[in-house]
């Protein structure tokens, strides 16, 4: 009967950079008297056959509350895969089953692959963790030199160095012939917005700088793209014997056992998604463009567990460099810290280390338990499959120790979120944009850093087009007078442009919380 309610006062863009300090007040707060149930000093049980199929259950329900179509999971206990399949449909409308091979984008979960990747150059003496970057790849630059210059191999992975993300470069412009060098580009001209190490600020580019300069080193007469390609496969998915996965976008396309990307319209009708911003990733990909199946991640995951030594009793990677990645870095919560493309989650009183992957379409996660010897992964295909990753492992921790039934009231509140979210935002829509709405939009602008953008209409319907995407949009009038245009595909709700004018010319906004980006109209060229 009694509500506790942070009320946070600051800009986005100081929330955005204090998110981690943010989230260890928010997550911390607890009424008087509540003590957080821990299983510090708990056996965990065996994953026995009746123990994962009560897991399953709950995959089934949460598929059917949330309207994922398709799931894909595997389980490890002590050395051994104990489940490994899946549930619902790689496409919705259509019969091919989920199954332990089927391929699903796992998007950021490609970060601690790269990290392995330096922990096996490492291993060779072709790197130092605490090596400059710019001895190991001279041409390394950021906005800042002060920050070039402090940046050592283990930072490129610890959302530790102070630079935002910036995301909406590549977004907007990456095309097919983008090559891979333009994370150096655009790296070249990101400036921190605080200080070295002092919270977490997630980078996609520092990720895919990451990946490259270690395939430099193993391939330096390649440009970096292939040269990524061809180690990842050579030093990590060959030896794990991680035939499914690929980094070829064609490759995972073209085989017919893959997973389509889905998400909830605004009219709360399920459909398929764009893979558009799937292939805006790719010039950048050691940040997030792996496709894999449940059966290949759960030995990756068993890698994790065995501390570097494969099935055959090889070692793969020396166990002090394995672990060097979930070294704890910056605070993203309570008991919550960012190694290098890890994270460790201490929340109920036993570790686990885990890493999210999100992309339009895509949502997973994979979670190793050292103390219980126990592994997971979860791979959906729709944009609500985020909802299902942390209730997922919170039945997992319910089943090894007995736990308190949380889980489903979390999912069931997430879903409840979500829907009353989706209510409210239609309910602001003009779809389509009404007359005159319309007149404020332009053919076509033009911003420095994100390239072109037009706008076509047929009838009423309008759809905005960038080079790396393109969507249907809608109108939404703002409190302050102003209309904005939201984009309509599953997976853009995330972008939103509002109209205005400059100088006679009428332009768009958009942006995210640390950077705006203008676009201006276009003249229209006079008739000959």
């Amino acid at each position: 009967t009694t509500w506790t309610v942070a009320i946070i006062d600051g800009s986005q863009s100081t929330l955005e950079k204090r998110a981690g300090a943010v989230e260890l007040i928010v997550s911390s707060i607890r009424p008087a008297g509540f003590v957080r149930e821990s299983f510090a000093g708990r056996t965990a049980h065996r994953l026995t056959p009746a123990r994962v199929t009560a897991l399953l259950d709950f995959v089934r329900q949460s598929v059917a509350e949330l309207g994922v179509p398709g799931v894909g999971v595997a389980l490890m206990d002590h050395g051994q895969i104990v489940y490994e399949g899946g549930v619902g449909t790689r496409e919705m409308g259509k019969a091919g089953p989920v199954d332990a091979h089927t391929l699903f984008m796992i998007a950021s979960n490609t970060k601690s692959m790269s990290t392995l990747l330096l922990a096996k150059l490492v291993d060779e003496g072709k790197l130092r963790w605490n090596e400059p970057v710019v001895e190991a790849y001279p041409s390394f630059r950021l906005g800042s030199q002060a920050t070039t210059r402090e940046v050592l191999i283990r930072h490129l992975v610890c959302a530790c160095t102070g630079l935002p993300s910036k995301d909406f470069e590549w977004s907007f412009t990456t095309t097919a012939t983008t090559p891979a060098s333009q994370t150096f580009k655009l790296l070249a001209d990101t400036k921190p917005t605080s200080a070295f190490g002092e919270v977490f600020q997630y980078s996609n580019l520092m990720a895919a700088a990451a990946g490259y300069i270690a395939a430099h080193l193993v391939y330096p007469e390649r440009e970096v793209g292939a040269a990524y390609d061809a180690a990842m496969q050579e030093k990590i998915f060959d030896p794990l014997g991680m035939r499914d996965t690929t980094l070829s976008m064609a490759r995972a396309l073209g085989d017919a056992n893959h997973a389509s990307p889905h998400g909830k319209g605004v009219d709360g009708m399920l459909r398929l998604a764009s893979l558009d911003i799937a292939y805006a990733v790719l010039p950048f990909r050691p940040q997030g463009s792996v496709w894999s199946s449940a059966h290949d991640m759960i030995l990756y995951v068993q890698n994790e567990l065995t501390a570097g030594v494969l099935p055959t009793g090889r070692r793969l990677v020396s166990t002090k460099n394995l672990l060097e990645r979930r070294r704890r870095g910056v605070v993203v919560g309570e008991d919550q810290w960012y190694g290098m493309g890890l994270v460790e989650d201490a929340t109920w009183g036993v570790s686990f280390i885990d890493h999210g992957g999100d992309i339009p379409g895509y949502h997973s996660d994979f979670f190793v338990i050292p103390s219980a010897q126990v592994g997971a992964v979860i791979l959906t295909n729709s944009e609500n499959g985020y909802a299902m990753t942390r209730p997922f492992i919170r039945r997992l921790f319910e089943i090894l120790y007995d736990g308190h039934e949380e889980a489903w009231d979390d999912l069931k509140a997430k879903a409840e979120r979500m829907e009353a979210e989706r209510v409210d935002l239609r309910r602001r829509l003009i779809i389509p944009p009404a007359p005159a709405d319309r007149t404020q939009l332009a053919p076509a602008y033009t911003s420095p850093e994100l390239g072109k953008l037009t706008v076509d209409r047929d009838g009423d319907a309008v759809r905005i087009h960038a080079d790396a995407f393109s969507s249907a949009i809608a109108a939404r009038h703002n409190e302050d007078g102003t209309t904005s245009f939201v984009p309509l595909e599953p997976g853009l709700d995330w972008l939103e442009f509002e109209a205005g004018t400059n100088g006679g010319a009428r332009t768009l906004i958009t942006g995210d919380s640390q950077h705006t980006y203008t676009f201006t109209e276009i003249p229209m060229a006079a008739p000959q």
